[in-house]
């Protein structure tokens, strides 16, 4: 069997032990012969499974004991519902800061519940660049303010945690876990798994105890945080292997990696290797201002655009798979989650050069 080099946005890589343990597990969990996705959620040995995954992610994370942590399904594109849903049951209007296309989808979910203020935009300087925080202006009832830390499609990422008087909100779907985080400083923070945590099908929710209580009279029981509190995330049925397998990615980070710090010295080696590939280079280009520029997802484009499908070509062949930029971007995007190994990123930056040296 061969693993190529996998740059997918998402569903992203996993760790390959992570994979690796799931398939020896597969069958015959710890001698109970039967899979976990066969098992009740119920079970001693799901609910061992689920305590163990929020032990490792706290720990982790070094999550106050004052936050709930919530294992949800419906992606990031449903939090931008259940959001307001339950922070606007005091009133007030949600405030949020536009630095791309996830932010923009989640500012136009929150005008479904009655409007939304942009407290500030990147879109004057071309989603190039994301506001600075003299620049953030709330409005005068503000029920809370919303970001979204890294934005996928366009390579462009937060550099400081904004300062805000209410509670701050953020969709981390594509940085949670690459580095130490200072949770304390946030009301609210969720994230699709499918990219630093673990398959689709789970969505992570770390919220403070105090706005379990905010919820509007009109919040749908799925929708409400203080009901999937109260019930440890079990509802419903929940996402039982997706959970299991987020849990062995945690251990991963913990165990295999040595932690966030880690982490985090990996992601800037990655990151660093190819926008000096990128930088050094005639025939590349990045759009992002150096100081919001991804480490997560790297957009760049070619000189000749019309050398685009001959390069997605070569790179598969290469096993360099999944660099098509978004559709509505275009040209090319390299995602360097926690997965994707330096040594991926090595072959990456190595097609690169002789693409360039053969067809520049």
């Amino acid at each position: 069997m061969t693993r190529h080099h996998n740059f997918c946005a998402g569903p992203a890589a996993l760790p390959a032990p992570v994979l690796e343990r799931a398939r020896d597990e597969m069958l015959d969990y710890h001698g109970r012969g039967l899979s976990v996705m066969e098992m009740s959620h119920r079970s001693p040995e799901f609910v061992a499974i689920a305590e163990g995954a929020e032990a490792t992610l706290r720990s982790l994370l070094n999550v106050p004991d004052n936050y709930k942590v919530l294992y949800l399904q419906g992606g990031a594109s449903t939090q931008f519902a259940m959001l307001p849903y339950n922070l606007l049951g005091k009133g007030g209007t949600p405030n949020y800061l536009y630095t791309g296309i996830w932010g923009k989808k989640a500012i136009a979910e929150a005008k479904h519940l009655g409007g939304a203020h942009v407290a500030a935009s990147s879109e004057a300087n071309g989603l190039a660049a994301v506001p600075r925080p003299s620049e953030i202006a709330l409005s005068a009832d503000a029920a809370y303010l919303h970001y979204t830390d890294n934005e996928t499609i366009g390579g462009l990422a937060f550099d400081y945690i904004p300062e805000s008087s209410v509670p701050l909100c953020c969709d981390m779907s594509s940085s949670i876990l690459s580095a130490p985080l200072d949770v304390s400083r946030f009301g609210v923070i969720y994230a699709g798994a499918q990219k630093n945590i673990g398959p689709a099908g789970l969505t992570l929710v770390i919220v403070r105890d105090d706005l379990l209580d905010q919820a509007r009279q009109d919040t749908p029981t799925m929708f409400n945080y203080r009901v999937m509190a109260e019930n440890g995330s079990m509802y419903n049925t929940p996402p039982t292997y997706a959970w299991y397998l987020a849990g062995l990615v945690f251990e991963w980070l913990r165990d295999d990696i040595g932690g966030l710090d880690a982490m985090n010295a990996i992601n800037e080696r990655k990151a660093a290797k190819l926008y000096g590939a990128i930088d050094a280079s005639g025939f590349y280009s990045n759009p992002i201002e150096p100081i919001n520029r991804s480490r997560m997802n790297v957009p760049f484009v070619l000189a000749d655009e019309r050398l685009n499908e001959t390069f997605l070509e070569e790179a598969e062949s290469a096993g360099l798979l999944n660099l098509k930029g978004h559709r509505s971007v275009g040209g090319m995007r390299a995602s360097l989650y926690n997965a994707v190994p330096e040594a991926s990123v090595d072959a990456l930056v190595g097609f690169m050069k002789d693409f360039e040296q053969r067809r520049g």
